[in-house]
Protein backbone atom coordinates (compact mmCIF):
# COMPACT_ATOMS: atom_id res chain seq x y z
CA UNK A 1 0.00 0.00 0.00
CA UNK A 2 1.31 3.54 -0.98
CA UNK A 3 0.96 6.07 1.53
CA UNK A 4 1.29 10.46 1.96
CA UNK A 5 2.73 10.16 -1.96
CA UNK A 6 0.51 13.61 -2.69
CA UNK A 7 3.45 16.25 -2.84
CA UNK A 8 1.78 19.22 -4.57
CA UNK A 9 -0.65 20.59 -7.69
CA UNK A 10 0.93 22.21 -10.91
CA UNK A 11 -1.84 23.78 -12.54
CA UNK A 12 -1.33 25.31 -15.93
CA UNK A 13 -2.66 26.98 -19.07
CA UNK A 14 -1.55 26.34 -23.01
CA UNK A 15 -2.70 28.64 -25.55
CA UNK A 16 -4.05 28.71 -29.02
CA UNK A 17 -2.00 26.76 -31.76
CA UNK A 18 0.09 24.73 -29.28
CA UNK A 19 -0.08 21.00 -29.53
CA UNK A 20 -2.10 19.27 -26.15
CA UNK A 21 0.64 16.89 -25.76
CA UNK A 22 3.86 18.28 -26.33
CA UNK A 23 2.78 21.47 -24.12
CA UNK A 24 1.88 18.86 -21.45
CA UNK A 25 5.57 17.23 -22.05
CA UNK A 26 7.18 20.48 -21.31
CA UNK A 27 5.21 21.38 -18.60
CA UNK A 28 6.63 18.21 -16.95
CA UNK A 29 10.03 19.25 -18.19
CA UNK A 30 9.64 22.89 -16.69
CA UNK A 31 8.23 21.49 -13.84
CA UNK A 32 10.96 18.60 -13.11
CA UNK A 33 8.22 15.98 -12.94
CA UNK A 34 9.13 12.91 -11.99
CA UNK A 35 6.08 11.17 -11.64
CA UNK A 36 1.95 12.76 -11.45
CA UNK A 37 -1.62 11.99 -12.60
CA UNK A 38 -3.46 14.36 -14.84
CA UNK A 39 -6.59 15.16 -12.90
CA UNK A 40 -8.27 17.70 -15.61
CA UNK A 41 -7.57 19.20 -18.87
CA UNK A 42 -10.36 21.80 -19.59
CA UNK A 43 -10.73 23.81 -22.74
CA UNK A 44 -10.81 23.11 -26.87
CA UNK A 45 -8.99 21.87 -29.68
CA UNK A 46 -9.52 23.02 -33.14
CA UNK A 47 -7.79 19.41 -34.48
CA UNK A 48 -7.49 16.15 -32.60
CA UNK A 49 -4.85 13.23 -33.85
CA UNK A 50 -6.25 9.85 -31.41
CA UNK A 51 -5.80 6.19 -31.25
CA UNK A 52 -8.79 4.03 -30.63
CA UNK A 53 -8.62 0.82 -28.47
CA UNK A 54 -8.17 -1.00 -31.34
CA UNK A 55 -5.09 0.74 -32.36
CA UNK A 56 -6.66 2.83 -35.55
CA UNK A 57 -5.99 6.16 -35.56
CA UNK A 58 -8.12 8.88 -35.89
CA UNK A 59 -8.12 12.87 -37.58
CA UNK A 60 -10.64 14.88 -35.90
CA UNK A 61 -11.07 18.33 -37.78
CA UNK A 62 -12.88 20.64 -35.35
CA UNK A 63 -13.52 22.90 -33.77
CA UNK A 64 -14.00 20.86 -29.60
CA UNK A 65 -14.81 20.99 -26.62
CA UNK A 66 -12.42 19.06 -24.49
CA UNK A 67 -15.03 17.40 -21.93
CA UNK A 68 -12.88 15.09 -20.26
CA UNK A 69 -9.02 14.09 -19.96
CA UNK A 70 -7.32 12.22 -17.34
CA UNK A 71 -3.67 10.41 -17.21
CA UNK A 72 -0.60 9.33 -15.58
CA UNK A 73 3.07 10.89 -15.86
CA UNK A 74 6.27 8.19 -15.41
CA UNK A 75 9.60 8.15 -16.14
CA UNK A 76 8.51 6.88 -19.42
CA UNK A 77 6.32 9.66 -20.91
CA UNK A 78 2.67 10.41 -20.60
CA UNK A 79 -0.32 8.01 -21.04
CA UNK A 80 -3.58 10.60 -21.74
CA UNK A 81 -7.41 9.50 -22.63
CA UNK A 82 -9.45 12.48 -23.87
CA UNK A 83 -12.91 13.00 -24.36
CA UNK A 84 -13.86 15.97 -26.29
CA UNK A 85 -17.54 17.01 -28.15
CA UNK A 86 -18.79 19.28 -31.28
CA UNK A 87 -20.89 21.77 -31.69
CA UNK A 88 -24.06 19.30 -32.24
CA UNK A 89 -22.56 17.48 -28.91
CA UNK A 90 -21.62 14.21 -29.83
CA UNK A 91 -18.30 13.32 -27.80
CA UNK A 92 -15.55 11.44 -29.33
CA UNK A 93 -12.15 10.18 -27.71
CA UNK A 94 -8.85 7.99 -27.31
CA UNK A 95 -5.81 7.85 -26.53
CA UNK A 96 -3.80 11.15 -26.47
CA UNK A 97 -1.08 11.49 -29.64
CA UNK A 98 0.75 14.55 -30.79
CA UNK A 99 -1.23 16.91 -33.35
CA UNK A 100 -4.35 18.21 -31.07
CA UNK A 101 -3.59 21.54 -31.83
CA UNK A 102 -5.62 23.69 -28.99
CA UNK A 103 -8.25 26.26 -30.69
CA UNK A 104 -8.80 28.97 -27.48
CA UNK A 105 -6.90 27.19 -24.66
CA UNK A 106 -6.17 24.17 -22.62
CA UNK A 107 -6.51 24.32 -18.37
CA UNK A 108 -4.41 21.36 -17.07
CA UNK A 109 -4.11 20.45 -13.48
CA UNK A 110 -1.43 17.58 -12.79
CA UNK A 111 -0.69 16.51 -9.20
CA UNK A 112 2.47 15.36 -8.33
CA UNK A 113 3.30 12.43 -6.44
CA UNK A 114 6.15 11.19 -4.34
CA UNK A 115 6.18 7.31 -5.57
CA UNK A 116 8.01 6.74 -8.84
CA UNK A 117 5.23 5.43 -11.41
CA UNK A 118 6.99 3.40 -14.42
CA UNK A 119 5.35 1.53 -17.45
CA UNK A 120 6.48 -1.97 -17.89
CA UNK A 121 5.97 -4.48 -20.89
CA UNK A 122 3.42 -7.09 -19.59
CA UNK A 123 3.57 -10.28 -21.42
CA UNK A 124 0.31 -10.67 -20.79
CA UNK A 125 -1.13 -7.39 -22.68
CA UNK A 126 1.36 -7.07 -24.78
CA UNK A 127 1.88 -3.42 -23.44
CA UNK A 128 3.85 -1.00 -21.21
CA UNK A 129 1.42 -1.01 -18.27
CA UNK A 130 1.58 1.23 -15.38
CA UNK A 131 4.20 -0.04 -12.24
CA UNK A 132 4.27 1.66 -8.90
CA UNK A 133 7.61 1.68 -7.09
Amino acid sequence: MIQDILLNMIVSRLTSGKDLKKGIEEIIVQNDLNSGIILCIVGSLNSALLRMSNEDVKEFRGPFEIVSAEGTITRDGIHVHISMSDGRGRVFGGHLLDGCIINTTAEICIMEIEGTLRRIFDPETGYKELSID
